[in-house]
């Protein structure tokens, strides 16, 4: 059933963008409008499936004469409509990007015109919105209490036993502190995984750092490094290291023979067969596991610096130029750089933090932070800072990290986010349709852990530890 959900979404994606070449290319001739949005592309795939183009069958009665019955797609009342709806809707927001991306308005690397889905090379998905009758039942139910508590319940598809507790997230429905939005079904190495998609209201303030009077100086950034021997390494502007991750898992680096054997088993067999097939599944699970490793230990640190610290200064590391360097490729790849300052961020702003970022050229590592002279460039072999000019000695991390501190608290008029202590939302408001009740406050156990207020001080690390 999920399977076929999904490929329902497929289809609709790819009828909807056949739609609009063929309009683009009839404009090109006698300038008819083009659907481009979500909502006239779900109208225009509603109308087209139910016409003789989505199918027809022929009626022939004993005297011979035949007669056409126009009966759309047969299947369409086996899935739930809301995937094919979504399905549109994903394809408007494709078109937009690509347009806005054209035109100068959208950042970033280009984004190219959408292209068919393939059904050996697209992931299965499909998302369903959450309708409430006027009796005020949900077509979405986390936890129903004929079903279990471990349990959700989509429409049209039932009853779906889900391995995680659902306890937290029911007991926030309940009182009115959640309420859901989205439910996304997707299927990833073989398992199958449902997101619920809800909006909630922000932490609890025991759960959320206290406010800051304005004319505080601007004191109290972290300056977080981010390395390869040691991942985080974290600092005040005084120079007292707060934290330092030497613990990485690296979970590719120990994968690797797993994940050699498995591809040579795979580039072993024939193509197209069962076997291949097979192979390619158990490789796709090992990699699963190595991304989900990662980004756990991922999760930990970014959560030991956000409860512990409102303000936390990063630099804006160019991953994708540093990947080209094929000794350390695979070594920053297996860090995660890039999604653990994702994480710090939006974690941050649930907290009602501060997270900032440095500029991508700004000299942390050849900074001096006591006399703040730029010094010449340092090679990865040197794990200790010496400065030619005060006779200065740091840790290289640490001293970076200093840099990193005193730049945000310099910055920090400049830096200042309005909006930091307001009501956070966790998630967007993005395309759907219907009004969306507003959720009240959450309980501080819905939150989570409350943030200490006292920083956890980790051990100076001794002369020469590598970074």
């Amino acid at each position: 059933m999920l399977a076929r959900h999904a490929g329902a979404s497929r289809f609709a994606f790819n009828q909807c963008l056949a739609l609009v070449k063929e309009a683009l290319d009839e404009k090109r001739q006698s300038g008819s409008v083009v659907p481009w949005s979500g909502f006239d592309l779900i109208n225009a795939f509603n109308s087209w499936k139910t016409s003789a183009a989505a199918g027809r069958r022929f009626v022939v009665d004993s005297a011979g004469s035949a007669e056409v019955v126009v009966t759309g797609l047969s299947w369409r009342a086996q899935v739930c409509q809301q995937v094919c709806e979504e399905a549109a809707v994903d394809l408007g927001r494709a078109l937009t990007a690509w347009a806005d991306s054209r035109g100068g308005k959208r950042p970033g690397r280009r984004v190219g015109f959408p292209t068919f889905k393939r059904k050996s090379r697209t992931r299965p998905s499909f998302r369903i919105r959450c309708k409430t009758t006027k009796a005020g039942r949900a077509s979405i139910r986390v936890g129903d209490p004929t079903a279990g508590p471990r349990s959700v319940c989509l429409p049209r598809i039932g009853v779906l036993r889900v391995r995680e507790d659902t306890r937290r997230l029911r007991r926030m429905i309940r009182t009115g502190r959640a309420h859901i939005r989205y439910a996304t079904v997707s299927c990833r190495a073989g398992r199958w995984t449902i997101t619920v998609t809800v909006e909630a209201a922000g932490l609890h303030p025991a759960c959320q750092h206290p406010p800051r009077p304005d004319p505080d100086g601007g004191g109290g950034w972290v300056g977080v490094d981010r390395g390869l021997a040691a991942l985080v390494v974290a600092a005040d502007t005084s120079g007292r290291q707060v934290l330092r991750v030497d613990d990485a898992p690296r979970p590719l680096r120990a994968a690797l023979p797993r994940l050699r054997r498995l591809s040579r088993q795979l580039s072993r067999k024939q193509r197209g067969s069962r076997n291949r097939a097979e192979a390619a599944a158990r490789l796709g699970r090992a990699h699963h596991h190595v991304a989900n490793v990662r980004r756990h230990f991922l999760h930990k640190v970014a959560n030991r610096l956000v409860k512990t610290h409102d303000r936390l200064a990063l630099e804006d590391l160019h991953t994708a130029g540093l990947l080209r360097n094929r000794r350390l490729a695979a070594a920053i790849s297996d860090a995660g750089w890039a999604d653990l300052a994702r994480i710090i961020g939006y974690k941050q702003r649930w907290r009602g933090g501060q997270a900032t970022s440095a500029p991508r050229w700004y000299p942390s590592t050849r900074m001096c932070s006591a006399c703040r002279i730029i010094g010449p460039a340092l090679p990865l072999s040197v794990r200790i800072f010496r400065c030619d000019e005060c006779g200065h000695e740091a840790d290289r991390d640490v001293n970076a990290a200093v840099n990193l501190a005193v730049w945000a608290e310099q910055h920090h008029a400049q830096t200042r986010d309005p909006e930091a202590r307001g009501p956070v939302t966790n998630t967007s408001r993005g395309d759907g349709s219907g009004q969306r009740p507003r959720a009240g406050e959450t309980s501080p156990d819905d939150g989570g852990t409350p943030p200490p207020r006292t920083s956890v001080t980790a051990g100076t690390p001794e002369k020469g530890d590598a970074s």
